[in-house]
């Protein structure tokens, strides 16, 4: 099995939300989440760059962005095929540009949504 470890900006509503919707879609506990705004977590690096951008190591492997995601929707039976799609580099691009667009309004929705700003 794939080893799989998952930071996440446990200060960030969008993140809270989207991780508790992994965590019950992640039924066989293949992923280990990490909320990087703990005191006490384990950063693979700095701080503010793991929570700019979302992080994940697969199988020992420091991956960001959509990469990332990829390799957690590979860990969730359901969305492990939107997650090998992520394979085709064509695909992960354009993944990666989507992230890339979501960045510069995740500070909004975050205000929205009542949480703190971005990093």
């Amino acid at each position: 099995m794939t080893r799989l470890t998952v930071w996440h900006d446990g200060d960030c509503p969008l993140c809270r939300r989207e991780i508790a919707i992994m965590r019950r879609l992640d039924r066989r506990g293949a992923i280990e989440f990490i909320d990087a705004t703990s005191p006490d977590a384990t950063c693979p690096i700095d701080r503010r760059a793991l929570l700019a951008r979302f992080h994940a190591r697969e199988d020992g492997t420091l991956l960001s962005g959509a990469a990332a995601f990829a390799a957690m929707w590979r860990a969730i039976p359901v969305l492990r095929p939107l997650g090998k799609l992520a394979r085709n580099p064509l695909a992960l691009r354009l993944m990666e540009r989507a992230y890339l667009g979501f960045l510069v309004v995740r500070p909004r929705l975050q205000r929205l949504l009542g949480g703190r700003d971005a990093v």
